[in-house]
């Protein structure tokens, strides 16, 4: 392994150096966010690039104050910081081997005006979730890079991120009216206050000074002044925003923009107000086809101008790598080895006008040769797979690469009357330099190239073979075209060597200037952006060892991290995949690598729902749950597998067991009150070193089975349905004091009566279990017994699937579907109720606002749009809470790791509107959970249903 592929974890002799800094911080952030365990710095250390430094303290801040805090510390120790949003940064500029400052859980506030024309915006909201917010006004923020589902606020600026549409007309340096920022020396600035842009002015009439005589001077400087402007007509970040030198002569408003796009390196941004822009309803879009790039590259040119949104460039290499993705043409595949595509969307404020687009473009394109007719769809179902296959070819082509290289991401722009000839030289340098399956794609009407190619690093043949080619790229893309080198990622430690190359002496100069004006002691993320180390780029790679064939296609984007109930609390689904690959890379050198094994127990394994939502937002389909239950089953030695196949053969003795359990604890709850009993719980609990269950205020009574005797007879009317009650619902009853005293069968039976349906129950129902509780654990065997049982159970129930089955709880019926495969069909209550009871019922819609929690089985299924539409028909208020995702119930891990559910559910209590009468969802153990949250008691969906149709 060459010397520049360092080892993550530091000496630990460095940390020594900060441990007074600790200690000084620890009297104003918390314990549990000022990490310094080897495994956590480790993930903390991981960006979406290929650079890897691990820092010293990971230090999670929640407001200015923290902030201020941390910024005093680091100046009173010397000690440099780099600020961290979501972590999706693709050139470096995310991380450092000092301090790093992560956001926490208090920066998620927006302010919107009364049309949705301005938003005020903290850094830690996704931009996506900001999107959502100003939907209702049918608006949006400029700026929309693909990733804009994972990343944040906090990095969309300091990057100047833009996207598909934005161009350089909508990114945040445009659209933005007022900043709120700090700078090294702990200043608060507003520039939307005039009291604090008065007091400013006061305390750093200097500095002001200094930043109004250097706009003059670039000003007066007419060669560099008209360079500055050429260079920012097309979309550039690489180094600073220089234009806010010649856009603004308010020194004021050239430090606000001077901040956008700074990569961290100039001062914290803790508040951007954006203009909105319009986000219009009708849209269509098409996937165009042509002989070659060049010729796509030509069409790009004559809809500049266009009626056009957006327009997509995808060469043949990224249509191959989409190969069986939905959506995607399957004639492609018959066609030549040079096609290449744009995805073209326009968008328009009526049908009408939309119609009216759709002729002008497909007038446009008469000039130039198509392999088939422009077929545009306003169907938003289709034009969503079309989208999605373009937002998700970074990560699908790290996803092909060979196990250990790494993804490169390469990011210019030239003009776009130069778009066709780039191509065409990006396409013979990538063969020149041995790297035939690059794809190019892009933003065709900025004249923006991403290029995505596999890249090994563990030999110094293969670093020197990409140094070259770097090397030949900046050459081609600066002295040929004049373009950018990085069109939107952010220059980082990318770019960073080759900043002067672009720009010239002169201005490079002014933005070293810069960087000693507003951060003279360059602690703020040294070294990038800025920097005269040639080989930086080339410097502390990440190493990405084969670690797992579940996980070893990911290349830690980080898109699933807004889906994991345990990221900020112990590891999130990408920091799990780093973990483990360090642990495989240290073993391979013969290092035990014992405390980071140690760590990862708690931290990936014991503390992961398993829940699969990460799944969901990864565009390759990684589901690290997948890793954590194969982990879990490889601890599991030949006693547990015993223990679970004497379980599974026994199960229903185990929850007859359970049920008496529960009903004692519900003796106690009704004599003293289930607060006690819980207090009494808890700290027992802590005697026991936490092995006893945690039980909450909203424990369940035991199930009663009564219902069994209540089932309708054979002979008796309605349409048969097969009804599997789950093992969830057979075994927990409703809570103490829940206001609901009907077990979950008892309602339903009553609800599919009332809807016309006999309910049919399998045989050996007591027994039955879809597995799910053993698989969770890693004991696939017991778990594949028990859905085998299920399976032949229901089948002689259904004849053969005549009769449909129908299963109530979320997670089993996913669970059941993914075992089936097909081979019988299962739907689960929530569809079972939105498609086939509801139409038979007359719902009259309560008056008490109800909350909805859309679980992940039902998430995973698609049906979660079922859940609304039943909630909807059955209550005049529905409440969706915003970040509750996965409850972190997970089973079993309520009861013992209730710090997950604990974690998962921060944010709910304070979303339950006045008045509400329950929460509904479709998952037993999730609605525990959820109960003792929320403070309000959680139920089936189908308990709502019933109270809406009695």
């Amino acid at each position: 392994m060459p010397d520049s592929i360092v080892g993550p974890v530091a000496d630990p002799a460095a940390l020594r150096d900060y441990d007074a800094l600790r200690a000084e911080l620890a009297g104003v952030v918390p314990a549990d966010r000022l990490i310094t365990d080897p495994l956590r710095r480790l993930a903390y250390g991981t960006d979406a690039s290929f650079y890897r430094l691990v820092p010293k303290l990971v230090v999670r801040v929640d407001s200015e104050a923290e902030v201020s805090a941390v910024l005093a510390a680091c100046r009173r120790h010397n000690t440099p910081v780099t600020f961290r949003a979501a972590g999706t940064s693709l050139s470096g500029q995310a991380i450092t081997d000092s301090l790093l400052m992560v956001l926490g859980d208090g920066w998620h506030r927006s302010v919107i005006n009364d049309d949705g024309s301005v938003i005020k915006v903290q850094p830690g909201i996704i931009g996506a979730e900001v999107n959502r917010r100003l939907a209702p006004y049918g608006r949006k923020i400029g700026p929309d890079p693909a990733s804009i589902e994972s990343c944040k606020i906090g990095g969309i600026a300091a990057n100047n991120s833009s996207g598909m549409c934005c161009g350089t007309h909508e990114n945040t340096y445009k659209t933005m009216l007022s900043l709120r920022f700090m700078l090294a020396d702990g200043t608060l600035v507003d520039t939307g206050d005039a009291a604090s842009v008065a007091s400013f002015r006061v305390s750093h009439a200097d500095l002001l000074a200094r930043l109004d005589a250097m706009g003059r001077r670039v000003r007066e400087d007419e060669a560099l002044a008209n360079r500055i402007r050429r260079k920012f007509a097309i979309k550039n970040t690489t180094g600073y925003s220089l234009n806010a030198l010649v856009d603004y002569q308010d020194p004021v408003d050239i430090l606000a923009h001077l901040l956008i796009g700074s990569e961290g390196t100039l001062g914290f941004i803790a508040e951007v107000t954006y203009r909105t822009v319009p986000e219009l309803a009708d849209k269509a879009s098409a996937l165009l086809l042509f002989p070659d790039i060049v010729e796509a590259g030509r069409a790009a040119c004559l809809l500049n101008g266009g009626p056009v949104a957006a327009v997509e460039l995808m060469d043949r290499a990224s249509l191959r790598s989409a190969k069986g993705q939905p959506g995607l043409p399957s004639e492609i595949d018959s066609m030549g080895e040079d096609v290449a595509s744009l995805l073209v969307e326009t968008r328009a404020v009526s049908p009408e006008a939309l119609r009216q687009n759709i002729a002008a473009i497909e007038g446009l394109l008469a000039g130039v040769t198509l392999l088939r007719p422009p077929a545009f769809t306003t169907d938003a179902a289709e034009y969503t797979k079309l989208w999605k296959i373009r937002k998700g070819l970074i990560p699908t082509i790290g996803a092909m690469r060979q196990t250990g290289t790494s993804v490169i991401i390469e990011d210019v722009a030239f003009r776009i009357e130069d778009l066709a000839d780039a191509c065409h030289d990006m396409r013979a340098l990538f063969d020149k330099h041995g790297y035939p399956d690059a794809i190019l794609m892009g933003h065709a009407l900025a004249g923006n190239l991403h290029f995505v190619f596999a890249q090994d690093f563990s030999t110094q043949d293969e670093i020197d073979r990409h140094a070259r080619f770097m090397d030949e790229m900046v050459h081609i893309v600066v002295e040929k075209y004049d373009g950018s080198l990085k069109a939107e990622h952010g220059t980082g430690r990318n770019m960073a060597p080759f900043v002067e190359l672009e720009w010239g002496k002169a201005a490079t100069a002014l933005m070293w200037e810069i960087k000693r004006l507003l951060d003279p002691a360059n602690l703020l993320n040294p070294g990038v952006l800025l920097n005269t180390n040639p080989r930086l780029h080339l410097e502390n790679l990440k190493p990405l060892p084969p670690a797992h064939a579940i996980v070893d296609t990911c290349m830690e984007c980080g898109f699933c991290e807004k889906m994991c109930p345990s990221h900020g609390m112990t590891l999130s689904p990408r920091q799990r995949i780093t973990g483990l690959r360090e642990i495989a890379r240290l073993t391979a050198l013969g290092d035990p690598a014992t405390e980071l094994r140690d760590l990862y127990d708690h931290h990936a394994i014991d503390t992961c729902a398993a829940c699969g939502l990460c799944a969901t937002a990864c565009p390759v389909g990684i589901e690290t749950g997948q890793l954590t239950k194969a982990l879990r089953g490889k601890r599991h030695g030949p006693r547990a597998r015993t223990v679970a196949g004497l379980m599974a053969r026994h199960y229903g003795a185990v929850l007859a067991a359970t049920r008496g359990a529960l009903n004692l604890a519900a003796f106690a709850a009704q004599a003293v009150g289930p607060k006690k009993v819980a207090s009494l719980a808890a700290y027992a609990r802590k005697l026991s070193g936490d092995r006893l269950p945690h039980t909450g205020p909203n424990l369940p009574e035991g199930a009663s089975m009564a219902w069994l005797k209540d089932l309708p007879p054979p002979t008796a009317t309605g349409e048969p349905v097969v009804y599997l009650a789950a093992c969830a619902g057979r075994t927990f009853g409703p809570a103490v004091e829940d206001g609901e005293s009907d077990p979950l069968p008892a309602v339903t039976l009553r609800v599919l009566e009332r809807a016309g349906f006999r309910a049919v129950v399998p045989d050996n129902l007591p027994n039955l279990c879809c597995g799910l509780a053993f698989e969770s654990e890693g004991m696939k065997e017991a778990a594949d017994a028990k859905a085998a049982e299920m399976e032949a159970a229901l089948k002689a129930a259904s004849d053969n699937g005549r009769i449909p089955v129908v299963m109530d709880a979320s997670a089993c019926t996913q669970r059941m579907k993914t075992y089936l495969s097909n081979r019988l069909p299962v739907k689960d209550l929530v569809e079972f109720l939105a498609q086939d009871a509801l139409p038979r019922l007359t719902p009259t819609p309560q008056a008490e606002p109800v909350l909805l929690h859309l679980n992940c089985a039902a998430r995973k299924m698609g049906i979660d749009p079922q859940a609304a539409t039943v909630a909807k028909a059955c209550a005049a208020t529905v409440v969706v809470p915003e970040r509750v995702g996965c409850c972190g119930f997970a089973g079993d891990k309520g009861f013992v790791e209730p710090e997950l559910n604990d974690h998962a559910l921060r944010f709910l209590a304070p979303q339950v509107p006045a008045g509400c009468e329950a929460g509904y969802s479709s998952n037993r153990t999730c609605e525990i959970g959820l109960a003792d949250h929320a403070g309000v008691p959680y139920r089936h969906l189908v308990y709502l249903v019933d109270r809406a149709t009695r």
